[in-house]
């Protein structure tokens, strides 16, 4: 980065500051013109005389010549208006481009880190820096050379004007500037030294905040929250303090500048006055100097403003430029270039004297370094205890990491030397907490594909011209040019020929980590578009018939009560069974149905709003009856009660409050909370006896009744013959509920729909659908198992020459551990596997052993040979 923000300026915006310079002086006669114009029009054309004056040849009345006269004041207006709105413009144009350009730099300066740097660094302040203390400095860069040549040429023009009128006002009008000179850069240092300090604490704060949302389970698991909200208000007592500070001085500043600018006024009406009072300056001149001070004022505060601006956005950028020149960094060009022809990685892995030291000082630090052998392709384990750096070696080995000393050699191949474009595609990393995005399953599968754009994204018309119109500009900021809408994936690296082949290739890795399961449950809960899929949609109302089938069996019908327009279905809820649909329209939502004005209509053309509303007072007074005496925080709230915790003490005094009222005469609150109740009850669950026949009778005219007078899409209906693309694939296959109280009742027809999927061959589509599942922030909607798995996933289908494995399988059972290092071992006959163990006994599956103990290699061999009494990977295998 360039060590000062005028040289980062002029680095990359040379031409457009010379644009607006050349503008702003362009713009300064105009400007002088336009001041000296109201002392003519005064003067000249009202107090003149010796008409008609003539004008390029024409002559002009006293009338017409004071008009003319307005009328080029007027343009001279428009036109100096029209420089400033260029001037403004443009400023922002330049400054929003070193911004973005600015932010990139740093993005790609923290992609070449090294990892250590981010153990002391949190990404609170990374994020921080790269957005918050940015925003300033891209302001100022458009106005750096263009605002002060501006507002002093304007200034400067100004007191020659002035100087012109009278000499004497013109030494009035800068009399009092040097005492500003001298005093507001002293103050201003100060401030700049307690800005410095705020921006540090700020970026500690920041730190802070990281560290309990990251780990805000720990605060709820220790009872800590006081601990950390008195940290927080120290902190932010601290900075209020240097706030305060900077409040006190920029304000005496502000001050002492509105003090001193109103003290030169006084000059000009007592020294002005007694100059035309003695006949020495004309009125309009007079009256011209004030004018032209009422301007000067403006750009003198601008400088000011300017001065301090400058030393603010000075001090932030050299604390941004000190944080983004760690040492270790990655050099540019691993991460630029682009080798002809992709080298393969075999042969002979040598590691000389590595360091593997987490740290570059401090306790831990190792004496020497780690050196070994080992011959690729084959299966390597690598043992040690805790702190003996395997973890270290397993980010050398897979170049996520660079050594601090010592090297790495496969074949003829320097590891250190390597651009990422070969190691990040021959060598595949899997970590023990694996590192996802946000986004779905298949991106995050794909994303070790993606590498460069390999085939471009189709525009046309208006979005060619602004794909055009983007790459310019990015171009123009010193952005990468790539399109992100490109075909990115590298589908020769997963060895296969295209799109076609892709899914048929990951459904096939998914099966090696045993994650397909996963995957075909998300597909099952996932959903889809008939309109898009027709023929899709179609197969899976095949499975619905067929399912249907099955549970014709008397063995299994009773575990599902299937979904008929014309019956009543004891395992939906009230609201449900009147509804016979899922609401595409909010105001259909079933929480908050029995406020919809539509649905009261139909009960009470039903007979049903009055019953409704006695039914709710009954569930109010059981479920107050029941659950007054149980604490709050039980789950059997949860489980059994229609009522939340906070609002039983609401439904309480709502009972006593209308103790004996009729209906009718109850408020519309008191009516909202108690027709709330019935919607919720599940009569197979809840056993209050609210659904005799009569009343299922009326619910079910209810539910025509309501159908007929609907708005088409505000509901989508249960239909047996229809897919309903607002529920999940396995809820459309169903086409019902589950029977309350059947023990096995959801295992046993999920295995019923496995087996009808399997048979119609849907299950690879159904996987398909799973792979858009979305993971969240960090994957936090995996668990971990399902999060390893994915990582050697998207390590296994890019096909790399050496897999390293760094215990990425600790969180799973023995049996699955088992299963997928078999499955990994098939996979990768032929090629490298390094895997970093948690438990020593799997060694003995492996060609060679490499044992480390304080940094340095103990021992290496054979598993067989080195399992000896005394051996350090004895005791490994002994401790488990």
């Amino acid at each position: 980065m360039e060590p000062g923000i005028f040289k980062f300026v002029l680095r990359y915006s040379k031409r457009a500051q010379i644009l607006l310079l050349l503008a702003t002086v362009v713009s300064l006669p105009f400007l002088y013109v336009s001041l000296d114009l109201p002392r003519i029009i005064i003067n000249e054309a009202i107090g003149g005389r010796g008409f008609p004056k003539t004008v390029f040849g024409y002559e002009f009345e006293q009338i017409p010549y004071l008009l003319l006269l307005c009328v080029a004041f007027l343009a001279l207006v428009f036109i100096n208006g029209g420089f400033k709105y260029f001037l403004n413009v443009y400023r922002g144009v330049v400054g929003e481009r070193m911004l973005r350009r600015l932010r990139y730099q740093l993005v790609e300066r923290i992609m070449r880190f090294p990892l250590r740097h981010f153990r002391k660094h949190s990404q609170g302040e990374l994020i921080s820096m790269v957005t918050a203390e940015t925003e300033p400095i891209g302001g100022f860069v458009g106005s750096a050379f263009a605002l002060p040549a501006f507002q002093g040429g304007t200034l400067l023009t100004i007191l020659v004007f002035m100087f012109v009128q009278e000499p004497i006002l013109g030494i009035a009008a800068v009399a009092l500037y040097p005492v500003q000179a001298y005093l507001i850069p002293k103050l201003q240092r100060r401030v700049n030294a307690l800005n410095k300090r705020r921006v540090i604490q700020v970026r500690d704060i920041s730190d802070r905040i990281n560290e309990v949302v990251t780990g805000i389970p720990e605060v709820h698991a220790h009872d800590t929250s006081q601990l950390e909200l008195s940290d927080f208000s120290e902190r932010m007592g601290k900075i209020y303090d240097v706030r305060l500070d900077i409040y006190i001085l920029k304000f005496l500043i502000k001050f002492l500048n509105n003090f001193i600018d109103k003290l030169t006024p006084f000059f000009f009406y007592s020294i002005g006055g007694y100059l035309v009072i003695k006949g020495s300056l004309s009125f309009g001149a007079l009256v011209a100097v004030l004018a032209a001070y009422k301007d000067i004022s403006a750009p003198w505060k601008e400088l000011l403003k300017y001065y301090q601006t400058t030393e603010d956005v000075r001090i932030k950028y050299n604390l941004i430029a000190e944080s983004f020149e760690p040492s270790g960094m990655l050099a540019e060009r691993l991460q630029t270039e682009e080798p002809e022809k992709l080298p393969s990685l075999s042969g002979a892995l040598i590691a000389t004297n590595l360091d593997l030291r987490e740290e570059e000082d401090g306790a831990g630090a190792y004496a020497g370094g780690a050196s070994f052998r080992l011959d690729l392709p084959g299966r390597v384990a690598v043992l040690g205890t805790t702190g003996s750096g395997t973890e270290r070696l397993a980010t050398l080995l897979g170049a996520v990491d660079r050594p601090a000393s010592g090297s790495i050699t496969i074949g003829e191949l320097r590891l250190n030397d390597l651009p990422e474009s070969v190691t990040g595609r021959r060598i595949a990393y899997v970590g023990q907490e694996p590192r996802l995005r946000f986004g779905s399953l298949r991106d995050n599968l794909l994303y070790g594909l993606k590498h460069r754009p390999l085939r471009p994204a189709v525009y046309d018309g208006l979005a060619q011209k602004q794909r055009e119109r983007a790459l310019a500009e990015a171009a123009v900021c010193g952005n990468s040019t790539y399109d992100i809408n490109a075909d990115w994936i590298d589908y020769a690296a997963a060895g296969i020929s295209g799109p076609q082949e892709l899914t048929d290739k990951i459904v096939e890795v998914l099966t090696t980590v045993d994650l397909d399961q996963d995957v075909f449950e998300f597909g099952l809960r996932g959903t889809l578009d008939p309109a898009q899929e027709p023929e899709f949609a179609r197969r899976i109302l095949e499975a619905r018939r067929q399912l249907r089938d099955r549970l014709k069996d008397p063995h299994i019908a009773p575990l599902v009560e299937p979904f008929d327009r014309n019956k009543w279905n004891e395992n939906m809820t009230i609201a449900e069974n009147l509804l016979f649909g899922t609401p595409c329209d909010e105001s259909f939502n079933l929480e908050h149905l029995s406020e919809n004005s539509y649905v009261r209509d139909v009960l009470r053309q039903t007979g049903l709003l009055q019953e409704f509303i006695i039914a709710g007072r009954q569930i109010a007074e059981i479920m107050v009856d029941l659950f007054s005496d149980v604490e709050p925080g039980s789950e059997v709230f949860e489980r059994f009660s229609f009522i939340r915790a906070d609002d039983l003490p609401a439904f309480q005094s709502m009972l006593a409050r209308t103790e004996g009222l009729e209906a009718e005469l109850l408020t519309e609150d008191d009516r909202n909370m108690l027709l709330s109740l019935p919607f919720k009850v599940i009569p197979a669950r809840h056993r209050l006896g609210l659904a005799d026949e009569s009343f299922i009778e009326r619910v079910l005219a209810a539910r025509h009744a309501l159908a007929k007078g609907l708005k088409a899409g505000a509901v989508e209906f249960f239909d047996a013959e229809k897919y309903n693309p607002t529920v999940s694939i396995q809820d459309n296959i169903l086409f019902g509920r589950l029977a309350y109280g059947k023990a096995r009742s959801e295992a046993q027809v999920g295995s019923l729909i496995h087996e009808v999927v399997q048979k119609l061959g849907l299950r690879r589509a159904i996987m398909e659908v799973g792979l858009e599942y979305p993971v969240g922030i960090a994957a936090a909607r995996l668990s971990a198992a399902q999060r390893q798995k994915l990582a050697i996933a998207r390590g296994v289908l890019k096909r790399p020459d050496l897999l390293v494995i760094d215990q990425a399988t600790a969180a799973l059972d023995r049996a699955t551990q088992d299963k997928i290092m078999k499955n990994l071992f098939s996979e990768f006959e032929g090629r490298g596997l390094v895997w970093v163990l948690h438990r020593a006994e799997l060694g003995s599956e492996f060609d060679y052993t490499v044992v480390l103990e304080g940094g340095k290699v103990a021992e290496q061999g054979r598993f067989a040979e080195l399992d000896r009494p005394g051996s350090i990977l004895k005791e490994l295998v002994a401790a488990g």
